[in-house]
């Protein structure tokens, strides 16, 4: 089933399967800006990553002596979620541990992802909670794609990546073959006024990746340089920026933990950025999208 917030100036729709935001419509604008999940290029709007972001290296996690296999980004983009709560501008999704995901990921757990809207802004939240006996580990993420180009007659590599009036950032890049990280093999990003052109060749490694908390805030904007839609995340320690080869989408993905690095084959407790949750103890965190 999908869920409509609306307000005078957004219409926003949630889809019960994966809690997956499905549509951001600006009002103001006549405008779409999330992406359409065409399966020509991508048959996703915003996926909630969970309980991995990325790929374990080799597809596989050990926890606590035990060899798990999952596939790239966890289970819960597509499960079928319970909605709990829902008014005009917000919405709350269920999804609890069962057998199935236990075969994968052994622990109990209850996820729930809110979506709120007010004004112009959408601030998605994550709440989880662990019902193990066992402490519990995790990565969490977010996955939305924005359409680019957003106006008719623009291309998009005229449109520009936004950050927060740096002059540099430092990311790494994906080992294509196996999905994850090159320990230790960082790039710069150079901006000019904190923003830099998005140019095609920025994905020839599939997705940027910046870590150490560096990312605060990103943006996409339109040609002319004007604002068209933002992302604020802080607190989190990862964010990756992806497209599809000659798509006509954009993601800006604020991620609470990510993918491995390349050959990283210890117990999970012990990855980089993990998530660490004791026994009956709730974790928390949001970020919000702001259409400009």
């Amino acid at each position: 089933m999908i869920r409509t917030l609306e307000n005078d100036q957004l219409r926003v729709q949630i889809n019960d399967l994966g809690a997956e935001l499905t549509e951001i419509y600006d009002k103001t604008n006549d405008r779409q800006v999330l992406w359409n999940a065409d399966p020509s290029y991508w048959n996703r709007h915003a996926p909630v990553l969970f309980p991995n972001v990325g790929r374990y290296y080799e597809n596989k996690c050990l926890i606590n002596g035990n060899t798990y296999h999952c596939g790239q980004h966890g289970f819960a983009r597509d499960m079928e979620f319970t909605c709990t709560e829902s008014s005009q501008t917000s919405v709350t999704h269920l999804v609890t541990s069962s057998d199935s995901t236990r075969e994968t990921y052994p622990f109990d757990f209850r996820l729930l992802i809110t979506h709120e809207l007010s004004g112009r802004d959408l601030t998605v939240r994550w709440t989880v909670i662990n019902e193990d006996s066992q402490t519990m580990y995790f990565t969490i993420g977010g996955h939305p794609a924005f359409n680019v180009p957003a106006v008719p007659g623009t291309s998009q590599d005229q449109y520009y990546l936004t950050f927060n009036h740096e002059s540099e950032l430092t990311c790494s890049l994906l080992d294509l073959s196996h999905g994850t990280v090159f320990e230790g093999k960082t790039y710069p990003l150079a901006l000019e006024h904190g923003r830099c052109h998005i140019k095609r060749e920025l994905f020839d490694n599939d997705t940027l990746v910046f870590d150490n908390g560096q990312v605060t805030r990103a943006g996409i904007a339109f040609p002319d340089g004007t604002p068209y839609v933002e992302i604020t995340c802080k607190g989190f320690p990862n964010f990756g920026i992806w497209s599809a080869p000659d798509s006509p989408f954009v993601c800006l993905e604020p991620w609470m933990g990510r993918c491995d690095n390349t050959g990283f084959a210890d117990e999970l407790s012990s990855k980089q950025d993990i998530n660490t949750l004791a026994a009956g103890e709730t974790f928390k965190q949001f970020y919000t999208i702001s259409v400009k």
